[in-house]
């Protein structure tokens, strides 16, 4: 017989259990990169919604005098020919406060919503909530596109499509959060949710790369394609979405296999699920608390299936008060309303600040702008992974703020002396940027909302979710506003309000990094006794 590859010896190594968490984990990733997909596309049509007015009618002259002297299609790259340059109603000199005043509307409405998301969440099945979520979105968004399609020039359609789809998107983050935190226990949480927070940066760089193809000459198909996308990602989410571990379990007791002896015990389990504990002859893996009353694999295991009994009472949801006494929750959330305030402003207005700054196209600016997701996704893994090592979130978020401050001024001043120092300065921010604001909306959020104090409810997972992410929302909503209006008085007050927002967000931290650092030596792992329940 040949022998079996080494490949086959990996796959079959894994058990059924590790492929669902696998799929769990790639398939929630996915669902999530395309929230932020769908999100991306304003950030690059804003410079088509406004621009050089005099550089866009020489570009219109000319392309008329070849078309004329060629006798080709003149007008193929745009719908609209009674249009000089800029989209009306964004054609005005207050087009800054219009575009922040978009934006505003969006992340308003998200941050409001999300309150309500993650309570709603904990008590309707997370798959079916997730998908309506996502199904609804992709209308919204490409509702926006389409208006370009049908030549609507009203500010309040758009800002109706923006509050709609701020409210619908909340349902995203709690939902993802609390099934990743169902599969994934807290051994080495920083590292699989710093990966796995990826997701954001890739779900950015795609919407980039997708809404900067088309944003010169159709950028309403820069909304409608990613939001085809992220409604065919709900309609796989409702197909394969897998809530939690003990409902697979409850797929195997009504189909057992032939050489198991099966027998169960099922009650209401976290968000209703069935909680199902198992005893198999062939000595498979337990749920944790039947492998305490069993003997180790070099003891016989008694052919009579042992079924741990629990109470039937079903714990109840946390209620938003008792959320807020958990111990962190005020202060992490605190310090992610400054942090997202600095990200969501990148996020909304680097491609157009590329655009005036470098002198680039909005597709150009678009693709550099990419690099800062880049910079987020390296800086998410090592803020996990140090966190981790550590044993110390608040204090991991503490240094990478204090460093991004200074790190965002270096960027204003450099950012005008050409394509080469921009690119490094871009990596360089978006690691200390989103690297805090990944740790906190992820690993932290998931160790709040199993901290001890809830003896075991893991119904307030979502809860706390929606609170941190909810309050940091606000500030994604002021960041960009407020940048909408410091920025008709130059970027560098923009970029005094960034460096201000990230002292602040360190400051909000100095009391849990007070009480790591002093609890370090008797307690080196589980600081602020975060990491235990």
């Amino acid at each position: 017989m040949a022998p079996i590859p080494p490949g086959i010896h990996l796959l079959v190594s894994f058990n059924r259990e590790q492929w669902y968490r696998a799929l769990t984990f790639m398939l929630t990733f996915l669902l999530y990169t395309s929230f932020h997909l769908s999100r991306k596309p304003i950030s690059i049509v804003k410079s088509e919604l406004h621009k050089n007015c005099s550089a866009a009618s020489e570009l219109a002259a000319a392309t008329g005098a070849v078309a004329s002297s060629g006798g080709q299609e003149a007008s193929f790259p745009s719908l609209h020919t009674e249009m000089e340059c800029s989209w009306k109603p964004f054609d005005k000199s207050n087009y800054k406060q219009l575009l922040g005043a978009m934006d505003y509307s969006f992340l308003c409405a998200y941050a409001i919503g999300m309150y309500l998301s993650g309570i709603i969440g904990e008590r309707l099945p997370i798959r079916l909530y997730l998908t309506v979520g996502m199904l609804s979105s992709g209308l919204f968004t490409c509702l926006f596109g389409l208006g370009y399609i049908y030549n609507i020039h009203s500010l309040g359609f758009y800002i109706f499509v923006q509050v709609a789809n701020g409210l619908v998107q909340t349902t995203g983050w709690p939902s993802v959060v609390t099934c990743i935190g169902n599969w994934f226990g807290k051994g080495r949480r920083g590292l699989i949710m710093g990966l796995w927070n990826s997701h954001t940066s890739v779900g950015n760089i795609l919407g980039s790369l997708i809404a900067g193809y088309w944003v010169s000459s159709n950028w309403g198909l820069s909304f409608i394609v990613p939001g085809l996308i992220i409604a065919a990602m709900g309609v796989i989410c409702f197909l394969f979405l897998i809530e939690h571990p003990n409902d697979l379990k409850g797929i195997y007791t009504q189909n057992p296999s032939p050489g198991n002896s099966v027998s169960a015990k099922s009650w209401n389990g976290a968000n209703g699920h069935p909680k199902v504990y198992l005893q198999y002859k062939d000595n498979k893996k337990q749920n944790y608390d039947t492998e305490l009353l069993l003997p180790r694999d070099t003891v016989c295991v008694p052919a009579q299936p042992v079924v741990v009994v629990k109470s039937e009472s079903e714990p109840s949801a946390i209620s938003f008060m008792g959320a807020l006494r958990i111990p962190g929750v005020v202060e992490f959330s605190l310090c992610l309303l400054f942090a997202k305030l600095v990200s969501y402003t990148f996020l909304f207005w680097l491609p157009l600040y590329i655009t005036k700054a470098a002198h680039l196209d909005a597709k150009k600016a678009g693709d550099l702008s990419t690099l800062f997701d880049v910079g987020g996704i390296v800086g998410g893994i090592l803020a996990g992974v140090i966190s981790d090592k550590l044993g110390k979130r608040a204090s991991t978020c503490a240094v990478m703020l204090l460093l991004a401050a200074p790190t965002l001024y270096g960027f204003s001043m450099i950012s005008q002396l050409g394509l080469g120092p921009t690119v490094g300065m871009l990596l360089i921010c978006g690691g200390l940027v989103n690297g805090p604001y990944a740790l906190i909306t992820t690993a932290v959020s998931a160790d709040l909302g199993t901290h001890k104090s809830l003896k075991g409810n893991a119904r307030a997972l979502s809860t706390v979710t929606a609170i941190i992410d909810g309050t940091g929302s606000v500030g994604a909503a002021l960041g960009p506003l407020l940048a909408g209006v410091l920025s008709a008085g130059g970027w560098n007050q923009v970029f005094y309000m960034l460096m201000t927002a990230d002292f602040l967000a360190l400051l909000l931290l100095l009391r849990l990094v007070t009480k790591e650092l002093s609890s370090s030596k008797s307690h080196p792992v589980s600081a602020i006794e975060l990491k235990e329940h």
